[in-house]
């Protein structure tokens, strides 16, 4: 069963509050960078496999409102950007029924956030600083991959995008 526009609207939503609350609520502070480790990335990839490339704008919304309330204004551009980017991704190529790929998939979606964030931090706090931001953007990548695979096994059968 195919979504109407509206619905689609309706669960972007739903997601973006979702990406929202999981990046807002858990949060390990990375003291050399300014940022912090959250678990709104698997969301991210749960709305690539329900939404398709709209997944974008959730992403980017939801993650960005998360540095605006937690008071990393710094980030909020550039985390819109990158979150932004790994929904799209995450929903133009993630397949249902296809755990393995999909996980290959994750892998390099979170590497878009690894490497996003570095040449960000690069270039706004030096290399230095973001050079130890890696470690910390990486295991929130494992993180999110993990959380992100569960919840697209758990949802395989709800309708929207990625049957192919």
């Amino acid at each position: 069963m195919k979504k109407t526009p509206i619905q689609s609207v309706a669960l972007g939503g739903m997601l973006a509050a979702l990406v929202w609350l999981f990046t807002f609520a858990v949060q390990i502070p990375i003291p050399a960078t300014g940022g912090y480790v959250n678990g709104g990335d698997g969301i991210i990839l749960l709305s690539g496999m329900l939404l398709g490339p709209f997944a974008w704008l959730p992403a980017g919304i939801g993650a960005a409102l998360a540095d605006l309330l937690s008071g990393y204004t710094l980030y909020i551009a550039p985390t819109f950007l990158i979150k932004g980017v790994m929904g799209l991704a995450a929903g133009r190529f993630a397949r249902r029924g296809r755990p393995m790929f999909n996980a290959c998939l994750f892998i390099a979606v979170e590497a878009i956030m690894v490497g996003g964030y570095f040449v960000f931090e690069g270039f706004a706090l030096g290399w230095a600083a973001a050079l130890t931001g890696v470690g910390m953007n990486a295991v929130q990548g494992v993180a999110g991959v993990a959380i992100g695979s569960a919840l697209c096994t758990a949802f395989r059968n709800m309708p929207g995008r990625g049957q192919g």
